[in-house]
Parts: C-alpha cells; sequence; structure tokens
C-alpha cells in the first residue's frame, strides 16, 4: 500500500515567538523534521496557513496564526547504493563517524555520478537512512573536500539531522585539521579572520572577499617545521565553515598547502632546501596534504560530548617521513 501524505499542524504561534522566520519556527515545533526539510517543503507549496500557501521560508510568523505541514512521501533515493567498503569509527541508530580516505566524493554531482560516500552509505545504512530533503538518502551535515581525507559525521535519521546542524550553524562543534604547508607561519600561533566567497577572477576559486562573502575565521598553530624550515606541520582550527576555508586562509598569510594545485602550488624558493632527488616527489605530491584529524560535538539524543581522532593517512605519513631525514 503506498504511504500517504501526513498533515502535521503544530499550536499556533504565542506572543512571544512573533517575529521569527517561518522556517525555523517551524523547525522548532516539528523536531522530526530538520530545518533543511521545512524550507523544501515551504518551497514546494506544502506549507498553509488556513486556505493561503505559503511559499516564502523568511516570512515572519506572528501570534495566533496556525500554519499546516503537508509532508509527502519520500521520493525514492536518486543515488544507488553501491557496496564500497568503509572506515567506520563509530556508529548507532542515530548517527555514523566515517574516516573519508582521499579521493572520494562525499556526495554524487556532475563528474562523479557514483562511487561516492553516499553510495556506500545507502548500502551500508539500508532503511535506517534519513528522508532529508524529501528524498532517502543520507543524512549530510558537512562536507569535507574529495581530496582531503579525514572524519565527518552523516546523520540516520532527521532529528538527528536537525540537531547537527544547528551545531554547525552556531559553530558549536569542535574541528581541527592537520596539514602540511610551504614554510612556517610566523607567528606560530594566530588567528585568520577573512570573508570567503566566489573569486572576481575565477568563478571556480574561492577567496577572501571584500564584498558578498561569508565570515570565517580559522586558528593554526605550527606543530613542527620540516626541512630547515622549508615545510611545517601544521593544525587548524575551524570556527566557521566554509568552502575551501583553510586552503584560502593560509594562501592567504603565505604558506599554501602543499599539493595544493588550486590555491598554490610548491614554492621553488623552498624547494632548493630539498636535497634534488626528493624535489620532484614532493612537488608532484597528488593531493592538497589536509587531512581532518578531530571532530568533535554534543550527540543528539544521549546530550553526550563526544569526540573522535583519526591518525594521519599513509600518504602524509610517508612524506613527512621523508622530511624527517632531510
Amino acid at each position: 500500500m503506498p504511504a500517504e501524505t501526513i498533515m502535521l499542524t503544530p499550536a499556533p504561534v504565542t506572543p512571544e515567538e512573533t517575529g521569527q522566520r517561518l522556517d525555523k519556527w517551524l523547525s522548532a515545533r516539528l523536531p522530526e523534521l530538520s530545518r533543511t526539510r521545512v524550507k523544501s517543503l515551504i518551497e514546494q507549496g506544502q506549507v498553509s496557513l488556513g486556505v493561503a500557501t505559503i511559499a516564502d521560508a523568511s516570512a515572519k510568523v506572528k501570534a495566533g496564526q496556525e500554519f499546516t505541514v503537508a509532508v509527502p512521501p519520500d521520493a525514492p533515493a536518486e543515488p544507488e547504493a553501491q557496496e564500497i567498503a568503509l572506515a567506520v569509527v563509530y556508529e548507532d541508530d542515530d548517527l555514523i563517524v566515517i574516516d573519508k580516505p582521499a579521493g572520494m566524493v562525499v556526495h554524487p554531482a556532475p563528474g562523479s555520478p557514483d562511487q561516492t560516500l553516499v553510495n556506500a552509505l545507502l548500502a551500508h545504512c539500508g532503511e535506517s537512512l534519513s528522508g532529508i530533503g524529501g528524498v532517502r538518502r543520507p543524512g549530510i551535515v558537512h562536507r569535507i573536500d574529495k581530496d582531503t581525507s579525514g572524519l565527518l559525521v552523516v546523520a540516520k535519521n532527521d532529528r538527528a539531522h536537525h540537531a547537527l546542524s544547528e551545531q554547525f550553524a552556531t559553530h558549536s562543534l569542535e574541528r581541527a585539521y592537520k596539514a602540511v604547508v610551504w614554510g612556517v607561519p610566523n607567528p606560530p600561533k594566530g588567528e585568520i579572520e577573512g570573508a570567503i566567497g566566489r573569486s572576481p577572477n575565477d568563478r571556480k576559486k574561492m577567496a577572501i572577499v571584500s564584498h558578498g562573502g561569508k565570515h570565517a575565521h580559522t586558528r593554526y598553530r605550527v606543530i613542527r617545521p620540516y626541512a630547515t624550515g622549508a615545510l611545517s606541520l601544521v593544525e587548524c582550527r575551524l570556527s566557521t565553515g566554509r568552502t575551501h576555508q583553510i586552503r584560502v586562509h593560509m594562501t592567504s598569510i603565505g604558506h599554501p598547502l602543499v599539493g595544493d594545485q588550486t590555491y598554490g602550488r610548491s614554492r621553488a624558493a623552498k624547494l632548493r632546501a630539498i636535497p634534488e632527488e626528493g624535489r620532484a616527489s614532493l612537488a608532484a605530491f597528488p593531493r592538497q596534504a589536509l587531512h581532518a584529524y578531530l571532530l568533535g560535538f554534543t550527540h543528539p539524543t544521549t546530550g553526550e560530548v563526544v569526540r573522535f581522532e583519526s591518525e594521519l593517512p599513509n600518504d602524509i605519513c610517508v612524506l613527512l617521513k621523508f622530511l624527517e631525514a632531510v
């Protein structure tokens, strides 16, 4: 028997709630739906006030208003389930923490239609997947670049997705990366601030912009210099989560990541400090040397603060062992 549309009618808006955005108010009243799902339903014309359809997610609610939300059954999953090995760090009924290898795309996109983390999760999690956005697919809460390795958390139901998304929105999570960069930042510990948006010169790249960007804040510290200061291992902690944030911010202070072909290639002057036999392999490191090694957040069900760490992957370890010998 086909699933039917579910009609939800939360209690009317209270005087204290007057002025809140409709999507925010509804997601608070209906915790089984994420704010992303609520916004999608509004845009699809599934939210009404009396006989009027409300299609503006940013509309301000008023005391006494009573909204009805129609929740249609989930559409079939677009990505296919594919049996792909996953490095599962932690898993329960609400979420799964994955240690993503470099080279794996998080979500299907043009040029990467399959063999993604989503395809793997569809096979791994099966019926426990969340119906976020009207499509039965894993609840991707955040992403890391294809060529960045490391930890990310995925929600397995709408309630967990909503709670985790709120933590990302309020920047209350703990996220730290390790990166191999050219040179040694001075001072060895500091903060980088600069709004990040699309580069006005190349729309495929991000950049620090003066207008139209989103606030971005990165704290860094040098863990260890290598090769007489030609390179260093640094830790970067994110207060915000913008696209390519670490790569853009570190490049902005003159210390691009090793292997980053988009924001900073090898530095010729720094390469001179490396023995000739190693220069080619260092310059040709196949990806940005960036690893999401630490992830901490409040569990959406238990309320417990959980924290996960990941060891550096083999390719970066091999690179650092080579640099230790220089």
